[in-house]
């Protein structure tokens, strides 16, 4: 599991995530892999990035996956633009990655089997299964440590002068209390192309 945010504050966007990952009882640290819960991706739109909490299979594969997509096909700088990209990937991930789509009898839908966050210039989005799309004002976190992190970013709201500020208490704040999260952090933050209110 894992602690991941993304935070959109003065006019900046921040992706933070821990780099630590279980296996079962079995800890992997940074020390012994480097462990990025975050994916940087290059689009027509300009960079993305990308993080998934759930199986460590989701990284490569998304990877590949996207890779496989013409490059302007891959576009994600809206709730729409997201959904179309993601249900594009959908066969892919079906037909060349194996996925398994089922996840209850009563499913309305395949399931893409993602919790995912994007940060980029146009603001800070959330994909989930079946692909719901999110985009969120202020903050938002995904895994394990998500209501340790939610809780630590709403406390520091107010006081917080930046996105990257917020984003790197709240995975501070999972690391701390999440026993399937660990420092160090990864943070990455860009400029929004219009400064949000």
């Amino acid at each position: 599991m894992t602690t991941l945010v993304i935070v959109k504050k003065a006019g900046q966007v921040a992706i933070a995530a821990d780099t630590l990952v279980t296996f079962g009882d079995t800890r992997l640290g940074s020390r012994f892999e480097a462990n990025s819960k975050i994916l940087r991706l290059a689009t027509p739109q300009g960079v993305n990035y990308i993080g998934m909490a759930g199986s460590v299979a989701h990284f490569p594969v998304l990877r590949k996956a996207m890779a496989a997509l013409p490059p302007e096909q891959v576009l994600l700088g809206s709730k729409d633009e997201i959904f179309d990209t993601f249900t594009r990937l959908h066969p892919v991930l079906k037909d060349q990655f194996y996925l398994q789509t089922k996840e209850d009898e009563n499913d309305p839908y395949e399931s893409s089997q993602f919790s995912v966050v994007i940060a980029n210039s146009s603001g800070i989005f959330g994909l989930y299964s079946y692909r719901e799309i999110f985009e969120f004002k202020q903050f938002w976190g995904i895994g394990s440590g998500r209501s340790f992190a939610l809780g630590a970013m709403h406390a520091s709201w107010d006081r917080a002068r930046t996105a990257r500020e917020v984003a790197l208490i709240g995975v501070q704040a999972g690391c701390e209390f999440d026993k399937n999260s660990a420092a160090p952090v990864e943070l990455y933050t860009l400029k929004m192309k219009v400064k949000d209110t």
